[in-house]
């Protein structure tokens, strides 16, 4: 029963197509960009004007009929492309929302050029009779097939009738430069970690449990990464010899076994970064059990686990030069008759005493044990993401996601990460007095405030009691879990976010070492 289940989990991690003879149409998106935003002339790309030159000028003239909005489909201009669709890149100048600072500015193109795409993309999908698609690099191939690869994504793991995606590749139309090939390369690199991490947190609970997660990992590594990752898996019985009572209080509940999974990158000799990833594979609440309605999308609780994974294992296909260790506790929160009661009090791995008034905030819970775990690496930097907290999601909805430092470097590497990426972070306080309201009468902290307010702010407070390392962050993405942002390019469900943030935080810190 687990191999069989597990087969459904790894299967679509792995990249199989369908023979050459069965695909029978190809697509191509095309960009262009209007001159201002009240003009209907139409500036083509240089794939799109090449592309033009071959039809007689039939897609520019089809163009100017009325107004493209996003993006249209044509069908029957050429032999060699029988559907190509022109996507409108938005005019970055005029989108003010991205232009926060000046680092955004320079990256703000790339997010029009990933949008533009996305759309195309998306567009050719719809019509089976698409088996490959061509994509116009529109002046940043990087951009172009994070675009592509993202919006192309599906979730069809448990359907018995599977549609298989279009093939992606570049625009044939022009010859590339061996930097615009690597760019794209590159790209897909980065969208594919996202959609790894998209897919463990879209698989139901069921087929993604403590167990079934640390052997998706293992085979994903086996198949693709081996030689350059390892993982070691810490059981049940090793995390209770390492004393990690805050960790074993949220998995008792549980009839899954619980797991502490390491992931190492090693391609430097320079201080481990650990990543530290939430990974409660399903959240009922415990005894301070959820309401039932939308219960089911707490399958993606993991989602901090599923996207330091994700990035750790793009750090290794782009063969940056760090040593990253990746620490991924993961268990089950579950009511039963051996659950945590509110109200009980436990030892965490660094000695400290908790008071459980709310076994809800179980997230907080093991990631207090992993990250005192972490400092045993002596690390340079630890970077933590979980789910955390409803409140989070409430301050900043699905924009952005919201980033607590004690490093302003750390801070300002992570922020351009961000603006690189097109999956943007916000910094948060972490002021004093909100760490005052997590005092306990009966033990050192209560793991939930005295205060209706600032729950994100009072759950990164908890977080600091556990961390040793100068250099912290911790990301509540609680708000960016699925996909209700503007971001055209992540269909509906579960979104991955912020892996691409965090590796290009990773390729910057790199070029520090």
């Amino acid at each position: 029963m687990l191999q069989s289940q597990l087969n459904r989990v790894v299967s679509p991690l792995l990249s199989h197509h369908a023979p050459f003879s069965q695909r029978y149409l190809t697509g191509l998106v095309l960009t262009g960009q209007y001159e201002s935003p009240d003009s209907n002339t139409i500036q083509l790309s240089e794939c799109a004007k090449t592309f033009d030159s071959k039809v007689a000028s039939k897609l520019s003239e089809l163009a100017s009929i009325s107004k493209i909005s996003k993006c249209r489909t044509f069908y029957g201009l050429h032999e060699d492309y029988p559907v190509v669709t022109l996507s409108i890149i938005e005019d970055s100048q005029n989108n003010k929302k991205l232009l926060d600072y000046d680092v955004a500015s320079r990256h703000c193109i790339a997010e029009s050029v990933r949008t533009a795409i996305g759309n195309g993309v998306s567009s050719l999908k719809s019509d089976k009779s698409v088996d490959h698609i061509e994509v116009d690099s529109a002046g940043n191939a990087k951009a172009a097939s994070e675009g592509a690869q993202l919006a192309l994504y599906s979730y069809d793991t448990l359907k018995t009738e599977k549609q298989p995606a279009p093939i992606l590749s570049q625009c044939k139309l022009l010859d590339l430069p061996a930097a615009c090939v690597k760019d794209w390369e590159n790209g897909l690199a980065n969208a594919n970690s996202q959609n790894i991490a998209r897919h463990l947190m879209e698989t139901p609970g069921n087929h993604m449990t403590p167990r079934l997660f640390v052997e998706t990992l293992k085979t994903k590594v086996e198949e693709e990464y081996a030689g350059k990752v390892t993982i070691v898996v810490r059981d049940k019985d090793w995390i209770t010899e390492q004393k990690m009572g805050s960790f074993l209080s949220v998995a008792k509940g549980s009839e899954e076994p619980p797991f502490l999974l390491e992931i190492h990158y090693k391609n430097s000799d320079s201080s481990p970064i650990c990543l530290v990833g939430k990974g409660v594979t399903f959240d009922t609440g415990g005894i301070s059990i959820k309401p039932s309605k939308g219960m089911d999308a707490m399958r993606a609780d993991m989602g901090g686990a599923a996207c330091v994974a994700g990035a750790t294992l793009g750090a290794a296909s782009l063969n940056l030069p760090i040593n990253l260790v990746t620490l991924i506790p993961l268990c089950e929160n579950m009511p039963s008759g051996c659950a945590t009661k509110p109200g009980d009090v436990v030892t965490a791995m660094n000695g400290k005493t908790i008071q459980i008034d709310n076994t809800d905030a179980e997230g907080r819970l093991i990631l207090a044990d992993a990250l005192t775990y972490a400092d045993s690496f002596e690390p340079s930097v630890v970077i933590d993401m979980a789910t955390l907290t409803g409140a989070m999601a409430v301050a900043l909805g699905g924009e952005c996601v919201g980033t607590y430092s004690t490093c302003n470097d750390l801070w300002n590497t992570l922020e351009k990460g961000g603006y690189i990426s097109g999956d943007r972070l916000w910094r948060m306080p972490l002021f004093k007095e909100y760490g005052d309201l997590l005092k306990s009468a009966t033990a050192d902290i209560n793991n939930i405030s005295s205060a209706p307010y600032g729950g994100s702010i009072t759950a990164a407070k908890f977080l600091q009691n556990f961390v040793e390392c100068k250099s912290w962050a911790h990301l509540d993405i609680a708000g960016v879990m699925d996909s209700t942002s503007s971001m055209s390019y992540l269909p509906k469900g579960m979104s991955g976010r912020p892996t691409r943030s965090i590796i290009e935080a990773l390729k910057l810190m790199s070029l520090e070492k």
